[in-house]
């Protein structure tokens, strides 16, 4: 008998025929990463609110086993016409799906398909085909196929009401489009479950349209400084590989077109860092009081608080480590543990702490993209909050034209220079919390009502030492670097 697929392992193996194989084979070695955990979590909040606009809808339950499913699915169909059904579950040619939503129409049936997504993506449709062909193979006729994701222009005006949190798009003609592929590729991908572990090499398709969760198992071992550390290079490594380099140490001076890539070569090579004279002589010129800044923020596929949107950076906390002189060093934070849109308060704290002058120095963009945000939402604070972002002072380009290590390995984020700079300061050190997916993460069970106050307590001491542990990281590298 062949393998029953899943619509999800069908779309594994339409990704890579070993993932779907390892996925039925060897479960065991699945390694997700946060993020993805994440976007599960996120899913289901967004299928808990779709299902609470349709009030008559009825739950197909699984408690039962495929069978029980089944029979539900067909009785609800037949018994109850009017009524949208959600995970209406149809099985045909040993592929069982699992709709979201379904409701009978003059012409059929109505699939909807929920994606947490804000824009139509490629995998969706394929999703949808999959969902389609199974549904029409076991004798119930779609009349369309809606693809409903989230729109991010919807304002959550509170109290629960999220009509027009959804987009819907018909892919009515896109999935039908699919399906004779559909068709085509489950016979396959059943003969790839019946068989040996298909032999698949490593490469875009890995990480497209997800990072597969067994890529590190695939990934066969290599040089410690492999040619694909070039930053933004790609298809340089792609003609390095070709030519027979697999470590960038053994490429040839010259041979690389790229200043920045020569200039990682050249130090790989080396084996010492270099700072460019240009560097420490900018970050000494900084004037005192020095602030160091760095906030976390949350991005909400379904917004919990009023007058937000899908997907906004919204702020929950910040850390600032403030110089008043070389050496003097003091420590301002804001954490919300309440639950309760923080924005306010966080930016009130915020001004209070940063004062009106001197150098507010951070890593990358995300700070000023943060208090824009925060003007945005707060017009009688927007004066003060632009005039705090003039002066922010963006480390990361000056680090990333004058700093350059081997152990960074073709990066300059701030968990990559920072080992390199003050190896004291080790975030594999802290808690709970040691980057951001995970501080999301935290924050989130933080403000769930259901979590007890002790659990709680130490999420926001995790989060504090987390975010405390940033800020000072910006202060040593300011120091470190500017001395050249």
């Amino acid at each position: 008998m062949p393998h029953r697929l899943s619509k999800s392992r069908f779309l594994s193996g339409l990704q890579c025929p070993k993932r779907l194989w390892l996925e039925v084979h060897r479960p065991e070695l699945v390694h997700w990463d946060p993020a993805a955990a994440q976007r599960l979590a996120q899913g289901h909040r967004l299928n808990a609110v779709v299902q609470g606009l349709y009030p008559e809808g009825v739950m197909i339950e699984a408690e039962g086993g495929l069978g029980g499913a089944l029979r539900a699915t067909a009785y609800h169909l037949q018994a109850s016409p009017e009524r949208a059904l959600f995970e209406a579950t149809f099985s045909k040619h040993h592929v069982l799906v699992r709709a979201d939503v379904l409701e009978r129409t003059r012409g059929g049936l109505r699939l909807t398909e929920v994606k947490s997504a804000a824009l139509v993506k490629d995998y969706h449709l394929w999703d949808c085909a999959v969902q389609a062909w199974v549904i029409e193979g076991a004798g119930h006729p779609l009349d369309s196929v809606v693809l409903a994701h989230v729109d991010t222009t919807f304002v959550y005006p509170g109290a629960g009401d999220y009509r027009g949190l959804l987009a819907h798009q018909d892919v009515t003609a896109e999935a039908r489009a699919r399906t004779p592929e559909v068709a085509a590729r489950v016979p396959a991908l059943q003969s790839v479950l019946a068989g040996e572990m298909p032999k698949v090499a490593v490469g875009p398709h890995c990480t497209d349209p997800f990072t597969c969760p067994f890529l590190e198992r695939c990934t066969p071992p290599g040089p410690e400084y492999p040619v694909t550390l070039l930053p933004r290079g790609a298809a340089v490594a792609a003609e390095l590989l070709a030519e027979g380099y697999a470590d960038l140490r053994e490429v040839p001076p010259g041979r690389l077109a790229s200043p920045t890539h020569e200039w990682v070569r050249r130090v790989t090579a080396s084996g010492v860092a270099d700072v460019r004279p240009e560097l420490p002589r900018r970050l000494r010129a900084l004037s005192y009081p020095r602030y160091y800044l760095d906030f976390e923020a949350i991005q909400f596929a379904v917004p919990i608080w009023a007058g937000t949107r899908p997907y906004e950076q919204l702020p929950f906390q910040w850390s600032c480590h403030v110089e008043r002189a070389p050496g003097v060093i003091e420590h301002a934070e804001f954490l919300d543990t309440s639950g309760e849109n923080p924005l306010r308060a966080l930016a009130e704290a915020l001004l209070a702490a940063l004062g009106e002058t001197a150098p507010v120095l951070v890593y990358s963009g995300f700070e000023r993209q943060v208090l824009r945000t925060l003007a945005a939402h707060l017009p009688d604070l927007a004066e003060r909050l632009e005039a705090l972002a003039e002066r922010l002072v963006d480390l990361l380009p000056l680090v990333r034209a004058g700093y350059y290590h081997p152990a960074m390995k073709g990066s300059w984020s701030i968990k990559a220079v920072l080992p390199t700079v003050a190896p004291e300061l080790d975030y594999s050190g802290l808690g709970e919390v040691q980057d951001g997916i995970g501080a999301q993460g935290a924050y989130l069970k933080l403000i769930d009502p259901v979590t007890p106050p002790d659990r709680s307590a130490a999420l926001a001491a995790d989060l504090r030492r987390y975010c405390a542990l940033d800020t000072l990281a910006l202060q040593r590298l300011v120091d470190r670097l500017g001395r050249g």
